[in-house]
């Protein structure tokens, strides 16, 4: 989950590794190429924020059980209208009515299975967003091969921490339950792999979070610094950043000229469709985490530990506007074949 220190304007900045130093790509207006045909990015948190409070979203939860009380309420502070249906006899029907679909595999019982099936497919037919989060993939096998299973069928975001996203792309073990045992960094070419592979945005959570997306050819990095480290230890706020990314998503498609026109880019397979739409999507789930990173860090402000932290953070979620989002230091990379940790290619 995100936690860190820093927070600042969206700028070009010298960031060090502890290997290497590289010159962030600054962020241009609207979504274009420069003369060296790279794409640029132009992250609006401002408007993604009051799209998202105009819009109130509704948002189906098909969730881990032990969050789901925790989810339906950060919803709600964020200006999303919640809905934990996950009975296999109405989600797929319900979904043709939500914003936009949350999957989490958490606590996934018979019926979840059998709803999240349904209600992918609604959402897919009808262009709408939905989520993965791929809780503890690697752990077992039968909950692998199930999660993958789902990240076939065209997610718009795959959210998860470094272990799971590393084991969903078949690099890696998966983490200790829901815990990562993975740095973002050091996962950053497989989540470029899946995001190539699923035409997916992939968010990888961590001290900084980094969210993935392959637009024209081109694998875009967005860092997230903020948050506090008392977020790992409430439970829920991964599982309800994935339903909260579903929210800004849902707003992002809503305020696109034709929504419908747009649908085969919001689940294109080859991550370079329709480069409007996909920028759209990228800004969305940025917006989604730096919302998190902001309330992160406001709602460590009075907490004496993760109880009183958990009820700031509500308080801290509902207080985030679009001008603390624009505050918001977010540094935005390319990565091209030789990026990444141990040595590892990104191919674009």
């Amino acid at each position: 989950m995100t936690w860190g220190a820093s927070r600042g304007s969206v700028r070009t900045e010298e960031l060090r590794t502890e290997d290497t130093e590289a010159e962030r790509t600054p962020i241009e207006p609207d979504l274009g190429h420069t003369s060296e045909g790279i794409v640029m990015v132009d992250f609006d948190l401002r408007s993604a924020n009051a799209r998202l409070r105009a819009s109130n979203p509704l948002i189906q939860c098909i969730t881990n059980t032990v969050v789901q009380q925790f989810s339906a309420n950060v919803l709600l502070a964020v200006g999303a209208s919640p809905a934990m249906l996950d009975h296999e006899a109405d989600a797929g029907q319900f979904a043709g009515i939500a914003s936009g679909v949350l999957v989490n595999f958490g606590t996934a019982s018979n019926h979840q299975l059998l709803a999240a099936d349904a209600a992918i497919d609604v959402a897919n037919a009808a262009g709408k967003p939905w989520v993965l989060d791929p809780v503890s993939v690697g752990a077992v096998d039968f909950r692998t091969s199930r999660i993958r299973r789902a990240a076939a069928d065209h997610p718009t975001t795959i959210r998860g921490n470094a272990s799971e996203v590393a084991a969903l792309a078949g690099v890696g073990l998966g983490g200790r339950g829901v815990d990562s045992t993975d740095e973002v960094d050091a996962v950053l070419p497989a989540a470029a792999k899946l995001a190539r592979e699923t035409g997916a945005i992939v968010a990888v959570s961590g001290p900084t979070d980094a969210v993935v997306a392959h637009i024209d050819g081109t694998v875009h990095v967005a860092r997230i610094t903020g948050g506090h480290e008392f977020m790992p230890l409430v439970i829920g706020t991964g599982c309800s950043l994935g339903a909260v990314t579903v929210a800004y998503l849902a707003a992002a498609r809503a305020g696109l000229a034709d929504p419908d026109a747009d649908a085969s880019a919001v689940n294109a397979t080859d991550g370079s469709a329709n480069g409007g739409a996909a920028s759209a999507r990228f800004e969305a789930v940025v917006a989604a985490h730096a919302h998190f990173a902001v309330a992160g860090e406001l709602a460590a402000d009075g907490a004496k530990g993760p109880g009183s932290y958990s009820v700031n953070f509500l308080d801290a979620l509902h207080a985030v506007d679009g001008d603390r989002l624009a505050e918001t230091r977010i540094s935005l990379d390319t990565l091209t074949s030789g990026s990444g940790a141990a040595g590892e290619g990104v191919e674009a």
